[in-house]
């Protein structure tokens, strides 16, 4: 089962954080919202969730940083 892991503002931030967690050898899924807004939920397996938690926390608080 697929569980979403985090909404994304956009497309490109979307990508990023899927490619960084694909580098990490994590299965990924991106699927756009329904909302008006442009927003993309991040999926992981649910086997994977407490793991990719960890890394997605810093990849977050990396692109904190970067800004």
């Amino acid at each position: 089962m697929w569980t979403v892991i985090y909404i994304a503002p956009n497309s490109k931030t979307a990508e990023r954080i899927k490619d960084k967690l694909t580098e990490e050898s994590f299965l990924v899924k991106l699927r756009q919202t329904n909302a008006a807004k442009q927003q993309f939920e991040i999926l992981v397996p649910e086997t994977e969730l407490e793991e990719v938690q960890e890394v997605l926390k810093d990849i977050l608080h990396s692109s904190h940083r970067e800004s």
